[in-house]
């Protein structure tokens, strides 16, 4: 469910319409809406009830401050993959008792801060990556919570992209030496061991393979607990899917999540600790963009937007769809066929292709829906286009969260050395 919806034939956020917006803030720009997720993050949450869990909110699916701020008042904790996103979700509020560190690559400077912080655990993916946290732990005379990400080689039946829990991918330690690598973990003298940390993928809408995992991670748990490993927390990732077509069928709901967990994990005695992002942040947002030609060709019509692949990056990354609806209302009548595409010089610069839409001119504003995920965290400057900026509803106000930086801004990033002439 969200707040995107038609009043009088104009699209609103919640109590606001969306050309007011547009006139105040220019084009292209994303906006979220407070209410869209405070209702996916209390739905996914209140979803285990009686569960001792920590929800984790990911921030790379979306971290600007405004939306961590309004996550972490409603008791979200934060996984994060990097120490810029430790510092956001600290800017943010959320306490670090409520903040995984997960990713493959974590540096000695992250660790380091992440440590003096006092994360609640570090999510280790590699033996080579353990080795360095204890070094670090022990130089700063303290321990790190670790949870060893284990790989179970489940086929999560996702976009190969975001696949992350088969035996291939990068992510993660091989299930079937688990047992050694903890093994060797507990005798190191910075490492604390804490918990299991299993991640398989994301946009999941089959349960099944969920429920394979976590099977395994109940049986691993079992057997750590036999070799004298004092488990006390798993942690089950994130990876629930969203409906980005208006035809897609419902992906699973938490509660059906919730029942997955409650007979695979839930009489462990462990503390769960979930990390949903897509879910939560991506049909709370949209990108409105506004239509700069339309080009007839004989054979296909293009509504050339300014809105581009640097805005939004995943039709071009993963090829995936966003619905594409007018902020005026489509009439129904004389529906055609149209390719919705950007200003950059790349083919790749395309929203859609023969997608079916009333008739557009120039300056009608264009709403690409299901945005609010991976789009404006994945935003570049390519062909020096300035960020996106970023713009958060509630109820009939709106404030921007992240403003357009001018050219000025921009160039002043870069310097000519002495020696050009």
């Amino acid at each position: 469910m969200h707040h995107f919806n038609y009043v009088g034939g104009v699209l609103h956020v919640e109590d606001m319409p969306v050309p007011e917006i547009a006139e105040q803030v220019g084009t292209p720009f994303y906006c979220y809406s407070t209410a869209t997720l405070t209702r996916h993050f209390t739905v996914f949450s209140g979803a285990f009830d009686g569960m001792d869990t920590v929800v984790c909110y990911s921030v790379k699916a979306n971290s600007n401050i405004a939306v961590l701020r309004t996550l972490a008042s409603l008791g979200s904790g934060a996984d994060i993959v990097s120490g810029g996103e430790l510092a956001r979700a600290m800017k943010a509020g959320i306490p670090a008792s409520k903040i995984v560190f997960s990713g493959v690559g974590k540096t000695e400077d992250e660790m380091r801060a992440a440590l003096a912080a006092g994360v609640l655990q570090f999510n280790v993916e590699s033996e080579p990556e353990l080795e360095l946290l204890n070094q670090v732990a022990v130089d700063m005379v303290l321990e790190a919570p670790v949870a060893l990400r284990i790989n179970p080689d489940v086929d999560a039946k996702t976009h190969e992209k975001i696949a992350t829990g088969k035996s291939e991918n990068k992510f993660g330690l091989p299930w079937t030496q688990a047992r050694d690598i903890y093994a060797r973990a507990a005798a190191l003298p910075g490492i604390r061991i804490e918990g299991v940390d299993v991640h398989i993928g994301s946009q999941l809408t089959d349960l099944q393979p969920l429920e394979d995992a976590f099977v395994r991670v109940a049986e691993l748990v079992s057997l750590l607990r036999e070799d004298g490993h004092n488990i006390t927390r798993v942690d089950l990732g994130g990876g629930l899917g969203i409906p980005y077509h208006p035809e897609d069928p419902e992906p699973p709901h938490p509660d059906a999540y919730a029942d997955v967990v409650r007979r695979t994990v839930g009489d462990l005695g462990c503390q769960i600790v979930f990390e949903p992002g897509r879910m939560i942040a991506g049909n709370a947002g949209i990108m409105v963009t506004r239509v700069v030609y339309v080009k007839e060709t004989g054979e296909r019509t293009f509504a050339i937007l300014d809105g581009a692949m640097n805005d939004l990056a995943r039709p071009s990354l993963y090829g995936s769809y966003h619905h594409i609806q007018p902020v005026k209302e489509d009439a129904g009548d004389d529906m055609q066929l149209v390719d919705f595409v950007g200003p950059v010089c790349e083919t790749g610069d395309t929203f859609a292709t023969s997608r079916e839409s009333g008739p557009l001119q120039a300056g009608d504003l264009v709403a690409i829906m299901s945005a609010g995920a991976y789009g404006a965290v994945m935003a570049s400057s390519y062909n020096t286009r300035p960020l996106t900026p970023e713009v958060l509803v509630k109820d009939d106000q709106f404030a921007v969260v992240r403003r357009r930086p001018d050219y000025e801004e921009i160039l002043a990033q870069e310097s000519i050395p002495n020696w050009v002439d």
